[in-house]
């Protein structure tokens, strides 16, 4: 399993706006559907349809209410979860003095690299066409 941040997870993210989601829907279809039978009862005129599905969007709406809020209590969890959960130590292979390197003045490493450790010399040698030196090496 990848350990990546919870901040880029995506699953994590949908979560917390699904829940928000369903928790904003439900809380609107049951104010509406309880305003709806309220007035309908004060006033009396009201039927059987405004009262008994009335009823059942009210309990729709309260089920949706609950799973924003259990969402919501997941994310919690899990963001409080991936706090307890230690991180990954980073191993260092090899630490670097950058100062001692400065105050040696030494060439730059990528001088070593033309030297050759078996014995190989480097010898100028004359271009016919530019007369410019380049370095060969021989073996």
């Amino acid at each position: 399993m990848k350990n990546t941040a919870l901040i880029r997870s995506i699953p994590y993210w949908l979560l917390l706006v699904l829940s928000l989601a369903a928790l904003g829907l439900g809380a609107w279809i049951t104010t509406d559907q309880i305003g709806v039978m309220t007035t309908t009862l004060l006033d009396g005129t009201a039927t059987g349809v405004e009262v008994y599905a009335g009823q059942a969007w009210v309990v729709f709406g309260g089920a949706l209410v609950a799973g924003g809020i259990i969402g919501l209590f997941l994310v919690l969890a899990l963001a409080a979860a991936k706090t307890l959960v230690p991180r990954a130590q980073v191993e260092v292979v090899e630490a670097i003095d950058w100062a001692a390197s400065d105050a040696d003045g030494d060439a730059p490493a990528d001088s070593d690299a033309h030297s050759a450790s078996d014995g190989a010399s480097i010898e100028p040698v004359q271009d016919a066409e530019t007369s410019v030196e380049e370095p060969v090496t021989t073996r």
